[in-house]
């Protein structure tokens, strides 16, 4: 059992977690520094776009050749939005993957992703700084496109249009917060798993790398990736699942929840892993199964009973799966991902209804179950 000092940590990471949501509509970007995670101030970020260091022209919006694209199989659902994203590392620096689920990035490193939806809205920014400390920063583009400035602490509401009335939120440095500090590794969508050369084809808004687009083995080859347990380099990381939709389903819930639902972040404590682990030698795809199939939800579904409780995951039975509801509800009380969306993924929500109605049948899922806490072997 875990120590009494252990849950309070647990509940503390909750707690930040919270009030970093909380805070995203509350602090105003008044002119000063930026607070780190523990209280001092971090460089601030440019305020143009264009003196990121993304654009050798900023003018004809030419990429400089150092900055390499990619594209993770299992994307992030973004209200639909078409992206592009880039990374720039130190001339003589690598990412140390002795630990294939945490990269460790060097000093210096810069991140870029660009939203559009008709025309670039925003491009979100991370670098990291001498101090080890991450700066986030997102940047709204003009409509002209000649250039992105940089938003508010609190970000900005409303920036375009992406349906008939249903406008995109760009997000602020307290939501970037929200999101990326859900696990050591503060980079998402950029690891073995993702950038494998073994790409998942039915993974839900995948798109086709471009020919210049990096990955993990054009990373190995060229020294930017070292240290990479010689299992992946041998035999590109691959989800392996019974079959080919529960790859896909559990890869998007590995790329749209397991930044925060994992084993390693402020929400451990909840036993809840969405996170798809390459190091987990007891088999990556057991462990993310059997913390939510068959395992009470602590949600509480609104217009439930108030001592009503659901499984996360029922298998065969979509309608008492909880995790079903909050991925298709946009309801801010009850959705998941909490920030990002005011859409509701509808492919992803096919694949997840789909996998668990047919792939997941009570009967096969009897050695995932945790005694302690199983709903399903209730009478």
């Amino acid at each position: 059992m875990r120590s009494r000092a252990s849950r309070a940590a647990g509940r503390r990471g909750i707690a930040l977690t919270i009030l970093l949501l909380l805070s995203a509509s509350s602090i105003a970007a008044a002119g000063t520094s930026l607070p780190g995670r523990a209280g001092s101030p971090i460089t601030q970020p440019p305020e143009r776009l264009s003196e990121t260091g993304l654009y050798a022209e900023p003018a004809r919006k030419t990429i400089r050749p150092e900055n390499l694209p990619f594209e993770p199989q299992y994307p992030l659902w973004s209200d639909g939005a078409a992206k592009r994203r880039w990374i720039h590392l130190p001339p003589g620096s690598y990412v140390d993957a002795s630990e294939p689920d945490q990269w460790k990035f060097p000093v210096g490193t810069k991140l870029w992703k660009e939203f559009r939806f008709g025309r670039a809205v925003e491009t979100r920014y991370m670098e990291l700084a001498p101090d080890n400390e991450w700066i986030y920063a997102t940047y709204a583009w003009s409509e002209d496109g000649s250039d992105a400035l940089l938003v508010p602490a609190q970000g900005l509401r409303g920036a375009a249009e992406i349906r008939p009335g249903i406008r995109h939120d760009i997000p602020g440095h307290y939501d970037c917060l929200a999101c990326h500090e859900g696990q050591p590794s503060r980079v998402l969508g950029f690891s073995a798993l993702q950038l494998s050369s073994d790409r998942d084809p039915l993974a839900p808004h995948a798109v086709e790398p471009a020919p210049d687009a990096i990955d993990l083995d054009g990373l190995i080859e060229r020294g930017l990736v070292k240290n990479l347990p010689e299992r992946f380099t041998r035999l590109a990381p691959r989800i392996e699942a019974p079959t080919a939709r529960a790859r896909a389903a559990l890869g998007y819930l590995h790329g749209n929840c397991g930044g925060c639902h994992n084993r390693s972040g402020p929400l451990a404590e909840m036993e809840f892993s969405l996170a798809v682990e390459l190091a987990d030698s007891s088999g990556a795809v057991s462990h993310a199964l059997s913390t939510a199939v068959g395992r009470a939800s602590r949600f509480r579904p609104p217009g439930k009973a108030p001592d009503s409780t659901l499984p996360r995951i029922s298998p065969g039975d979509v309608s008492r799966s909880v995790l079903v509801d909050r991925i298709r509800s946009r309801q801010s009380s009850v959705q998941m991902p909490p920030l990002g969306t005011r859409i509701p993924d509808e492919e992803a929500i096919d694949l997840i209804t789909a996998w668990i109605r047919e792939d997941l049948p009570a009967r096969g899922i009897a050695h995932l179950r945790h005694p302690a806490q199983s709903m399903e072997e209730k009478p």
